[in-house]
């Protein structure tokens, strides 16, 4: 059942998470912008728009939209081949405006067909890169721009042998703030009473503690004092013509073209694919398990995109990085989206000059605490544990996220699951059925001979379905196998849905093994009823 979002029901801990975010994407949005090619004020725009207008109209309470590393190869293709920026915005346009057909034709429904193994190796490659990125900015290496998530690199560098160029050009003040700031921002999640400081985030101490560190520096001459090419660099506009310059207009004349819209296709599909694995992965984070609505989602990244482009900005999608900060810094609802972009255009409005003294060794100790989050070994001895059909394909979108990119880890990971299930039954049947459903009904699921992935979009559909103060009865009796993803909805819907919602769930014929049923719980005969 849709609930109603109060936005302003967990102000405190959104706001502190919205804080977090945006100093995790203000850097963010200005090396994908430099990496495509584009105005470095085009991803400022992105990441205004992604947070405050998709912030707004989407319905996921954890994902955070902006410009995206996975556009940047076709970003600056694109506006190389097109030879002008506000050609090329004509394309980001038409690709919002595709988006949105794709989220009234219910496009966005295909994310629930990807496994939770793959979902979680995608979060978990996506870690490993972000924690061996973010080394050489935390020694003061900085020649790579911040943000990039390719293995092979712009400079023809690579993810490893970027490591080994730190050596010879380690930054000692750098160095001393990255320790300091990563010593706060471990304090803050062991020592009990700073935990309990919720609306100053750790990252935000660590920010200013590590501007004066460093002005300090710079005014007692020392050679510790770390220059401006390893600061945040943000345009700061001298004049109200030069501030007016940086809004563009996309050349609708450009329209006719058959390559503008090629492109503009291209962005909207590789964007698109993009959102919706970053959705399923930010529900796969929430602790409340809040599922969202995908079409919806689409369109809110098609007018976002349209936005963007009238404004001059980059074309946006959900990012991995940013939502994985939103999570960590405990956000509750999308407000927290909302106030990170409110809180880049008050910021680059007012304090830009402000924002230039934040050191990157500061952000990259940031990101490095979130990079382990997301690869935390305990995840792959999660998987090792679930058995080989669980962890190959885990291991397989780990490893290829790591050396090619995201999509490609994914398409690898989805091709393995689908060769697993096809070689466990060829011909697995799932039946399913489901009465009409009425206040106080009792609702039969009966699950088949073999359940896979495959049936969890029905399975989460219904589930997410059933209304207020029902009888459910979930019988597994007939069934020989229940893929993990099926299992951990059912778990979720009966620990969590059912008590908020005051639905009876009663259990028939699931296996001990899968852990559904409580020590002491008649597995076969009673309701687990919840009442508010």
């Amino acid at each position: 059942m849709t609930k109603k979002i109060n936005l302003f029901a967990n102000l405190k801990s959104d706001f502190a998470s919205g804080l977090v975010v945006f100093l995790v994407a203000l850097p963010l949005c200005l090396g994908i912008a430099m990496a495509s090619g584009a105005p470095l004020f085009s991803g400022i725009i992105s990441g205004i728009i992604g947070g405050i207008v998709v912030g707004f109209l989407s319905k996921s309470h954890l994902s955070v939209s902006g410009p995206a590393a996975g556009l940047t190869a076709i970003v600056l293709t694109a506006i190389t081949d097109l030879g002008a920026f506000d050609i090329f915005l004509t394309a980001v346009f038409l690709a919002g405006i595709i988006q949105l057909i794709l989220g009234f034709i219910k496009a966005g429904s295909i994310s629930n067909y990807f496994p939770t193994n793959v979902i979680e190796g995608m979060l978990a490659g996506i870690g490993v890169i972000i924690f061996l990125k973010q080394i050489p900015h935390a020694f003061g290496y900085d020649k790579d721009y911040e943000g990039d998530l390719a293995f092979v690199q712009r400079d023809y560098e690579n993810t490893f042998s970027e490591l080994f160029q730190v050596i010879g050009h380690i930054q000692l003040g750098s160095v001393i703030i990255t320790l300091i700031s990563l010593s706060i921002l471990i304090a803050w999640t062991k020592v009990s009473f700073l935990k309990n400081i919720k609306l100053v985030p750790a990252a935000l101490i660590a920010v200013i503690i590590s501007i004066v560190i460093n002005e300090f520096f710079i005014i007692s001459e020392s050679s510790l004092a770390i220059k401006s090419d390893h600061l945040v660099s943000l345009p700061v506009p001298n004049s109200f013509d030069e501030f007016k310059s940086i809004f563009i207009l996309p050349d609708f004349a450009a329209i006719l073209n058959p390559n503008v819209w090629m492109i503009g296709l291209t962005i909207a599909i590789v964007a698109s694919i993009e959102t919706l694995l970053c959705v399923e992965a930010a529900d796969r984070m929430d602790v409340q398990k809040r599922y969202t609505d995908t079409n919806v989602e689409l369109k809110a990244q098609g007018l976002g995109n349209i936005f963007s482009a009238l404004l001059g900005g980059l074309p946006m999608t959900s990012v991995v990085v940013r939502t994985t900060a939103n999570n960590t810094a405990g956000a509750k609802s999308k407000m927290s989206t909302i106030i990170h972009g409110l809180l880049l255009l008050i910021s680059v409005l007012a304090i830009p000059t402000l924002l230039n003294k934040i050191p990157l060794a500061t952000l990259a100790a940031v990101l490095l605490m979130i990079g382990y989050k997301l690869a935390n070994p305990k995840t792959v001895l999660h998987f090792w544990e679930k058995g080989k059909y669980q962890f190959i394909p885990f291991i397989a979108t780990l490893l290829a996220v790591v050396f090619t990119d995201l999509l490609k880890g994914v398409a690898l990971g989805m091709i393995i699951s689908i060769v697993f299930v096809l070689k466990g039954n060829m011909q697995r049947a799932y039946k399913f059925r489901k009465e009409e459903f009425h206040d106080g009904d009792v609702i039969h699921i009966d699950l088949a001979q073999e359940v896979s992935f495959l049936n969890k979009a029905a399975i989460k559909s219904t589930l997410n379905d059933i209304p207020e103060n029902s009888k459910v009865i979930i019988n597994a009796s007939e069934t020989v196998y229940i893929a993990h993803d099926v299992l951990d909805l059912i778990k979720e819907f009966k620990k969590i849905t059912s008590k908020e919602q005051n639905i009876k769930v009663k259990l028939v014929g699931f296996k001990k093994a899968y852990g559904l049923v409580e020590t002491g719980e008649e597995e076969k005969h009673v309701f687990v009823e919840h009442k508010k």
